[in-house]
């Protein structure tokens, strides 16, 4: 089994397949699933996390399903189909990818993948400097290139608002970043003397009838009205489009675009099985047991 960890900004995307191996193949699944995963959690990321504490973070909620790590606790206990044999991780913390490592390295016994620059991913990078795309970037690429047809914009929903270009040819060519909807929240609230602080909802109109109503139909509406836009600019250079969503707030935003045909909430994880599959023997052979 193959344990996969996204670390952003704001929430830390937990997933565990059954083996490393990762078939997309266009049409072969229900919308929003993804073949050969089993379980999935969501965790606040905590800068300030030491290795430790991740450690114990994850044998944890592993537990919850009778899951380990190999190299983590009795190796006697447990059965082999229950078994963790493989690890991945994307970070957008620095600190968070450095604590990692250092859990690997102390408590599990497995091989580790972490994406970043010089990662193997089948895919021609074409930013000006391939250094600087982020390793959730990466992720999202591969595995929208894996699951549709290209030309794709994949729209990732989160901290930061990104869109991801991928082209007819499947190269990733770039693409351009936005505040998140919750950062947008937050600095209207800082700025706006006379605007409370809001939670997130579902609006029930376009015409907002009360302040916090208004700022929700702002909030959501107009994050969608965004996503179209820039959507609309960029097949203006790609051509007419596969447009995907992920993120933490794509299921809220999604149902309000025009232009997002596909939501993907574990795109990201399934890039991250892609990934592992191309830079270890243990991937490429299936790492099931």
């Amino acid at each position: 089994m193959l344990l996969a960890v996204d670390v952003g900004n704001t929430q830390t995307v937990i997933g565990v397949f059954e083996n490393a191996e990762a078939s997309g193949s266009i049409g072969a699944r229900a919308p929003g699933e993804l073949p050969g995963l089993v379980r999935s959690w969501r965790a606040a990321t905590v800068a300030e996390r030491t290795a430790d504490e991740h450690a114990l973070l994850l044998n944890q909620l592993l537990g919850l399903d009778g899951l380990r790590v190999r190299g983590m606790g009795d190796a006697g206990a447990g059965t082999p189909d229950r078994l963790i044999e493989g690890l991945v991780v994307s970070s957008s913390v620095p600190s968070v990818t450095v604590a990692l490592r250092e859990t690997a390295a102390r408590w599990f016994d497995v091989p580790l993948v972490v994406v970043e620059p010089g990662i193997r991913t089948g895919m021609p990078v074409l930013y000006d400097n391939p250094k600087e795309v982020g390793a959730d970037r990466i992720a999202d690429a591969v595995a929208s290139l894996d699951l549709f047809s290209p030309p794709i914009i994949v729209v990732d929903l989160g901290t930061a608002t990104t869109f991801d270009a991928i082209s007819a040819a499947g190269e990733y060519l770039g693409g351009a970043i936005v505040p998140g909807i919750e950062i947008s929240m937050d600095a209207l609230f800082a700025h706006a003397a006379a605007l409370p602080r809001v939670a997130l909802g579902e609006p029930r109109r376009a015409i907002g009838r009360s302040t916090v109503e208004s700022m929700q139909v702002g909030a959501v509406f107009g994050h969608a009205a965004l996503v179209d836009g820039m959507c609309e600019r960029l097949e203006e250079e790609l051509g007419e489009s596969t447009i995907v969503a992920t993120g933490g707030l794509g299921g809220l935003v999604a149902p309000h675009s025009r232009k997002i045909r596909h939501y993907e909430p574990w795109l990201t994880l399934h890039g991250l099985r892609l990934l592992y599959a191309k830079n270890t023997e243990a991937g490429a052979e299936g790492a099931s047991r």
